[in-house]
């Protein structure tokens, strides 16, 4: 970070990571409890501070410059460093903890999975806010910039510096709308792969692990296209004659569109579900207890034994 003022206030970076992460003074300020003037004040600063307009009006609302941009990740990473190392005895007071936390996620996990997260936040930490993030067509190192706090679903991180646990294996099911031709009688590999295909891909990819099983029977596929969300391939489906995938865990996501359900008739690999997060969360206990529900309510929800850490 670029700093033209020497004795730079800690309480800068953590006005500065609520700024970027509310893009309002008065938000910000609600945050902190702090009056607009005062927030604004602090923003002089910071400005100041790095030589950057940091926030920068767009109509009516405010947008973070490039420069914010590129930092916010490397703030984020200090305040909760520091954070980490103020906090003893790896106890936090979860009833009068603010705090807002980054989960990566697909779309499709969060419709699955969204809803008992939230109650149980705002069971035991009403004060603690969760923003979801899909999954970037692009592969970033969220975690590593900072840019979430935890990873949950399928992770194919390959930084060696990120903590990865394993959850649940999951399965790959067929979908298609109630009375689809390929419903009637049984559902051969052969017949499986004579019917048009939609792909979910967040990298717009018109082939996967299906193409491949195929292959080994000596079948091919038509795909006629592919959309980056597990949600918008399913209200397609519903409304055409095309099939699609989803996991089994989102079944009932599927059902409540009316659509239905079948088990794919080839071998396809498993899909391990886990969580993933940065060590510099290690000793941060209110993070500690975001990894503890996730471990408690993912598996429960998808219907797999609970693990419990304690």
């Amino acid at each position: 970070m670029r700093v033209t003022q020497s004795g730079l206030d800690l309480n800068l970076l953590v006005a500065l990571d609520v700024l970027l992460e509310e893009s309002s003074v008065s938000r910000a300020a609600a945050r902190l409890h702090l009056s607009e003037p005062a927030m604004s004040r602090t923003l002089g600063r910071i400005r100041k501070a790095l030589g950057d307009p940091v926030l920068v009006r767009a109509g009516r609302t405010m947008v973070p410059t490039p420069h914010a941009l590129a930092v916010h990740g490397e703030v984020r990473a200090v305040v909760e460093r520091a954070r980490a190392l103020f906090l003893t005895g790896g106890q936090v007071d979860l009833p009068t903890l603010t705090r807002t936390f980054t989960v990566l996620a697909h779309d499709a996990f969060a419709a699955t999975f969204g809803a008992t997260l939230f109650s149980r936040v705002a069971e035991e930490a009403p004060g603690v806010r969760l923003r979801f993030l899909s999954e970037s067509h692009v592969d970033v190192p969220a975690l590593r910039e900072g840019i979430a706090d935890l990873e949950l679903g399928v992770v194919d991180s390959r930084s060696p510096e990120v903590r990865v646990e394993h959850l649940f294996d999951e399965h790959m099911m067929g979908v298609a709308r109630a009375g689809h031709p390929l419903l009637r009688g049984r559902i051969t590999p052969r017949r499986f792969a004579a019917v048009q295909h939609l792909i979910v891909s967040r990298r717009g990819r018109l082939e996967g692990p299906v193409d491949a099983a195929l292959a080994e029977r000596g079948l091919s596929r038509r795909v006629v296209g592919s959309v980056g969300s597990y949600p918008a391939s399913l209200f397609i489906l519903r409304e055409s004659d095309l099939v699609g995938l989803i996991a089994s865990q989102a079944v009932p996501l599927a059902a409540e569109l009316g659509l239905e359900a079948f088990d794919i008739p080839l071998d396809l690999p498993t899909l391990p579900f886990g969580i993933a997060w940065h060590p510099r969360h290690d000793a941060d206990p209110a993070h500690a207890w975001l990894r503890d529900c996730a471990r408690e309510l993912l598996p429960a929800v998808a219907g797999h034994p609970v693990r419990r850490t304690h």
